[in-house]
C-alpha cells in the first residue's frame, strides 16, 4: 500500500507526539515575562475581554465586575443569586461571538435550589457605559437537574469556530457514576445552540432521557476527604432531561475547554489523586471517568489505568503528580508574544504555574515550558494587544498583567 506525503507526515507526527506523563516536569529557572498586579478581587474565577478592551471578571462569591486595564472596577448590576460553597458560585463569563450586533454575554453559575445548587447557563444583554454596567433581558438557557451538593461543576464554555454553537462542560459534581450515565448531564461535554437547545448533529439528537435519577451523596469535601461516597440515595423526577445535548462523556472536572486555531476542541481536567488530563474532545467518545484514570481514589481504592480499556479515549497528556489545571486557552496572533502563536496555555493551581503546550494540528500535543509564577492561577486569557492576563485563585486574589520582560526592563 502506497502512502501519500501527507499521510506519511501525519504518521510521523503521531509517533513523535506520543502520550506522555508531564507530572514530573520541573519549572524553568527564570521567567521570560514580567507580572504586574493591576487589581484585587475576592476569589476571582474567570475573565473575558470586551471589544473596547475592558474586562468582565467574575468572583465566585457572586459579583461580576467591569474592569479597565488600569484596574478601575465597576459593579455589574442585575446579576443572579448564586449558591456559593467550596467550588460552587459565580463561575464563567463569556462574550457572545456576535457581540457586535447583540451585545450579549453568557454566564455559568450555580443556582440555589433544594438540597444545594445546580449549574446554570444564562445569557443577557450587557448595557455598559463609561461609569455603569447592567445586565438586561436576563434569561437562563440551560439548567442542570436535579440540583444537589458536590463541587466540580466544570462550567466552561467554548463557542464553535463558526459562531453557531456553544460547548458547555459539566463536571461530575463529585458523584462519580453519572459521568457514565447517558441520561444525566454530569460528566459530559454538551453541544448546544446559542439559545441553549440541543444542537442538531449531536450523537443522540432527538432521543429522550430517563424519568428519574438516583443520586449518590459525595463526601462533604472531596478535595481533602479520604472516604468513599456516603451510601445514601435520593431519587428526583427529571421530566425535561434528555441526552440529546451530549457531545462526549466520561469527564471528571472539566475546567478548561477551548478550540485550537486549527478547529480542534481540547479539554483539561483534574484527576483524583493524580491523573490530570488533556483530552482531544471528539463526537460521541467516552473519556473514561470514573472507570479508568491515571490517578487514585482519595480513599486509596485503585482505579484501572486507561490502557486497560482500549474502547475508551485516552488523554493526550496526563500529569502524575497533578498540576490542578485552572483553565486552557490558545494564543493567537503575532503581537507581544509572536513566538507563542498557536500554542496553548494551562493555568496551574496546585503548582502555581503557567504551562505552555505545543499542538501539532493533528490531535497531538506536547508540553513545552512550565513556569512557576508564585500564585494559584485560576484563569489566563489573551488581551487585545497580545499580552496575557491572569487571575489568582485566592482571597484576596490578584488580576495580573503579563508582558514581555524586555518591555519593562531598563
Amino acid at each position: 500500500m502506497k502512502l501519500t506525503k501527507a499521510a506519511l507526515l501525519f504518521t510521523a507526527s503521531a509517533a513523535v507526539w506520543a502520550q506522555v506523563n508531564a507530572g514530573e516536569q520541573k519549572p524553568e529557572a527564570s521567567l521570560p515575562f514580567t507580572m504586574t498586579t493591576v487589581a484585587i478581587f475576592e476569589l476571582p474565577w474567570r475573565l473575558a475581554f470586551l471589544p473596547d478592551g475592558r474586562m468582565l471578571i467574575t468572583e465566585k462569591v457572586g459579583p461580576v465586575w467591569l474592569v479597565s486595564q488600569q484596574g478601575r472596577k465597576i459593579p455589574v448590576d442585575n446579576t443572579p443569586p448564586v449558591y456559593w460553597q467550596r467550588q460552587n458560585g459565580m463561575l464563567g463569563v463569556y462574550v457572545s461571538p456576535h457581540y457586535a450586533t447583540d451585545q450579549s454575554i453568557y454566564l455559568t453559575y450555580v443556582e440555589p435550589g433544594d438540597y444545594g445548587g445546580g449549574l446554570a447557563l444564562a445569557r443577557a444583554r450587557l448595557n455598559a457605559t463609561a461609569t455603569s454596567a447592567r445586565l438586561e433581558n436576563f434569561e437562563v438557557l440551560w439548567r442542570q437537574m436535579p440540583r444537589g451538593k458536590g463541587g466540580q461543576e466544570g462550567a466552561q464554555v467554548a463557542f464553535s469556530p463558526d459562531g453557531q454553537y456553544l460547548f458547555l462542560s459539566v463536571g461530575d459534581r463529585q458523584r462519580f457514576t453519572p459521568a457514565q450515565d447517558p441520561d444525566q448531564p454530569e460528566g459530559k461535554i454538551l453541544r448546544l445552540t446559542l439559545d441553549g437547545k440541543p444542537a442538531p448533529g449531536n450523537p443522540n439528537f432527538g432521543k429522550t432521557g430517563a424519568a428519574t435519577i438516583t443520586l449518590i451523596d459525595p463526601p462533604r469535601d472531596t478535595e481533602v476527604a479520604k472516604t468513599a461516597p456516603v451510601v445514601s440515595t435520593y431519587t428526583f423526577p427529571s421530566p425535561n432531561l434528555t441526552p440529546a445535548e451530549t457531545w462526549a462523556s466520561g469527564f471528571r472536572t472539566p475546567y478548561g475547554l477551548a478550540f485550537s486555531p486549527t478547529g480542534e476542541l481540547w479539554e483539561v481536567e483534574h484527576g483524583p489523586r493524580g491523573g490530570d488530563e488533556l483530552n482531544l474532545v471528539e463526537k460521541g467518545k467516552n473519556y473514561g471517568w470514573p472507570l479508568v484514570s491515571f490517578g487514585q481514589n482519595y480513599n486509596g481504592v485503585p482505579i484501572p489505568k486507561p490502557d486497560t480499556r482500549p474502547d475508551l479515549a485516552m488523554p493526550v497528556i496526563y500529569w502524575v503528580p497533578v498540576i490542578a489545571p485552572g483553565n486552557l486557552m490558545f494564543y493567537r496572533g503575532t503581537q507581544t508574544f509572536p513566538q507563542w502563536n498557536g500554542n496553548g496555555f494551562i493555568s496551574g493551581l496546585a503548582t502555581k504555574s503557567l504551562t505552555r503546550i505545543i499542538f501539532d494540528g493533528h490531535g497531538g500535543a506536547k508540553v513545552a515550558e512550565r513556569w512557576d509564577v508564585g500564585h494559584r492561577i485560576r484563569d489566563v486569557e489573551q488581551g487585545p494587544d497580545g499580552s496575557l492576563w491572569m487571575l489568582e485563585d485566592a482571597n484576596p486574589g490578584a488580576l495580573i498583567h503579563v508582558t514581555p520582560e524586555e518591555a519593562t526592563s531598563h
